[in-house]
């Protein structure tokens, strides 16, 4: 099956389009996976936090200032350290259930040619600076990342499809199904 990788500015959408991507791959009865290259760092943002006594409340915060510098560290450590447990996750998820398309939401620019040699289709999502900025400030993230930091650089690759995200969610969701209906006929 399909296995789409994600890619765009922070605040862009690109969790949200995942998640609007899974909801109508079950709509249409396509199973269907989500994977992340930054696994790891979420996991180790984790464990940083409640080790200095400020624990995560919910799964979804971030600490942006602490993943950009765990991003940046692993990659100088071994290059190829997130995406190798990434490349072991995707084989574990064809071996579960190999009809699934898989979605990576969180797709940067030193991570994209693994990606794409694991034979991920790259999807920009886009939309205006003012629009991703405001949106990403209503995220509530514990720090805001750098988007001038090394790790949020831009992946110069062309996509094999564009979303644009410059509007509300019933667009985004329209575009959603149009991408699941090229995805799985």
């Amino acid at each position: 099956m399909p296995r789409l990788a994600l890619y765009g500015r922070p605040g862009a959408g690109k969790s949200t389009f995942a998640g609007l991507l899974l909801e109508e791959l079950r709509a249409e009865g396509v199973p269907s996976r989500r994977l992340r290259v930054g696994a790891p760092l979420y996991e180790l943002q984790a464990l940083i936090r409640a080790a200095a006594g400020r624990p995560l409340v919910s799964g979804n915060e971030q600490d942006g200032r602490l993943l950009n510098l765990l991003g940046a560290e692993m990659r100088r450590i071994n290059p190829t350290s997130l995406t190798d447990v990434f490349a072991q996750r995707v084989r574990q998820a064809e071996q579960l259930c190999p009809d699934a398309v898989l979605i990576c939401d969180d797709l940067r620019a030193p991570d994209a040619d693994s990606v794409v040699g694991l034979g991920f289709q790259l999807v920009m999502v886009k939309a205006p600076d003012e629009v991703r900025r405001a949106r990403k400030a209503q995220r509530g993230d514990l720090s805001a990342g750098d988007e001038t930091h090394s790790t949020e650089e831009p992946l110069t690759a062309s996509p094999w499809r564009c979303v644009d995200n410059d509007r509300d969610m019933d667009a985004l969701r329209e575009q959603a199904r149009m991408l699941v209906a090229e995805v799985i006929r």
